[in-house]
């Protein structure tokens, strides 16, 4: 309770004040009476300002102290939920084969790297050839006859041509007067028909023959269809012989059947002889994992369950499988899970043998309400609980859990959606002590 009494008078403004604070709970109290303040009249209105402010930020001050401390909350929430074990195991390829030499040499280059899926037909790497060079001096030749027929065509064939096509067109000259005068003689009936008939027929003889020199020449000309031909021809002799050329020296090894390359045992200068193992490859994208597992664990595996598979050093290749077959019936008393991989891409750790890290899911829950486990207090006891807040006071609340994913933990009973928890950790929360919680 708070009074306040002003008085104003002349150049002077006499300020009386009764204040008195008393708060039940505490059984406690402020009194403030008769303080009298003279004031200038110039300083009068500010001085009441700077009072009445002073008096909100004690009301405040009180305000807060009758309600209590306040904390961030954390909320329970409608999410899916993944339950994972993580484990160590250690990898077995399933149905590996080996590539082996079948000639004498020196590797030249490897194509292909360890843990990559090959296809049938792919090459592996090259192995340096000496046989080629037959090969070679057989492309030389033909580029040698490609350039002399084209020379001739170019040269010879075309001058031959065109001296043809001359004779053919004196030829016709010659037929045509022989033609004409035979005619005339006939008419005058000075030859006979017969003689006629000859100087027809050899107009048509010369005539044809030009027409053959015409085509002919026509042909051979710059940008005729045997000079075409030729230039063609000589061409492909140019550039098969370059391929040969380029090739000459290396013979490519090539994957006989799809598979993933487990292991390579050659580079690039070995030396290989016939029959020698050079490479191992798995033909199936399957693997299989020897792992510890508890009896619990066992319990909840099956197959079609999502597993994750990573090793040292390969953080950014988290490689996705399904579990395709369980085997628990191993003497050693490990356990034996075979994997199909789901991921598009391969990883470079998949080698025999090879230790990795496993993170095998083994339950989901969607749209299920669930809380952090910061949150929850005596979580593995038979009555795990929590602190709430009602009508402003800390309250404790029994709940029953569900399942249990990294952080985060089910909540089957005692909580509502969006309702907030008291933290666990960090302020001491007393059942029954005025507290309020906030949303983050």
């Amino acid at each position: 309770m708070a009074k306040i009494q002003i008085v104003m008078s002349g150049s002077h403004a006499s300020v009386k004040i009764w204040i008195k604070f008393y708060c039940k709970q505490y059984n406690a109290g402020v009194l403030i009476r008769d303080n009298e303040i003279k004031l200038k009249s110039i300083l009068g209105r500010w001085s009441v300002l700077l009072i009445i402010g002073v008096l909100a930020l004690s009301a405040y001050w009180l305000t807060q102290f009758w309600l209590g401390p306040q904390v961030v909350g954390l909320t329970v929430a409608k999410e899916e939920l993944v339950q994972t074990v993580v484990t160590n195991g250690k990898l077995a390829l399933l149905q590996p084969i080996d590539v082996i030499s079948q000639y004498n040499g020196k590797v030249a280059t490897v194509s292909v790297k360890q843990g990559q899926y090959v296809k049938a037909g792919q090459t592996l790497y090259l192995l340096e050839n000496k046989d080629d060079r037959g090969s070679i001096q057989k492309a030389r030749a033909a580029i040698a006859q490609a350039e002399a027929k084209f020379k001739k065509i170019s040269e010879s064939t075309h001058a031959g041509s065109e001296q043809s096509l001359r004779i053919a067109n004196a030829a016709v000259d010659k037929a045509k007067k022989q033609y004409a005068r035979y005619t005339e003689l006939t008419a005058k009936g000075l030859v006979s028909y017969e003689q006629s008939s000859d100087a027809i027929r050899n107009l048509a003889i010369a005539q044809s023959q030009l027409a053959n020199a015409q085509f002919q020449a026509k042909a051979n000309r710059a940008k005729g269809s045997e000079y075409a031909l030729a230039e063609i021809a000589l061409s492909k002799a140019r550039a098969f012989e370059k391929n040969v050329r380029e090739k000459s020296g290396t013979r490519p090894i090539v994957a006989e059947q799809d598979g993933m390359l487990i292991a390579s045992h050659i580079f690039a200068g070995s030396k290989v002889k016939i029959g020698k193992k050079l490479m191992e490859l798995s033909l199936t994208d399957k693997v299989q994992l020897a792992l510890q597992l508890d009896d619990q664990v066992k319990s909840e595996l099956k197959p079609g369950q999502h597993v994750w598979l990573v090793a040292e050093g390969h953080a950014d290749q988290r490689l996705s499988a399904e579990i395709s077959v369980l085997d628990f019936s191993a003497a050693s008393g490990q356990s034996k899970i075979e994997l199909t991989f789901t991921g598009k891409k391969p990883a470079d750790f998949l080698q025999q043998d090879k230790l990795v890290s496993v993170e095998i899911e083994l339950n989901r829950r969607t749209d299920t309400l669930s809380l952090s486990m910061s949150a929850i207090r005596n979580v593995d006891s038979p009555e795990p609980w929590v602190m709430v807040s009602d009508n402003g006071r800390a309250q404790r609340r029994v709940i029953k859990l569900g399942m249990r994913a990294k952080s985060r933990v089910e909540v089957l009973e005692g909580l509502r959606e969006n309702e907030l928890v008291f933290p666990a950790t960090g302020l001491e929360v007393l059942e029954g002590k005025r507290i309020r919680l906030a949303r983050s």
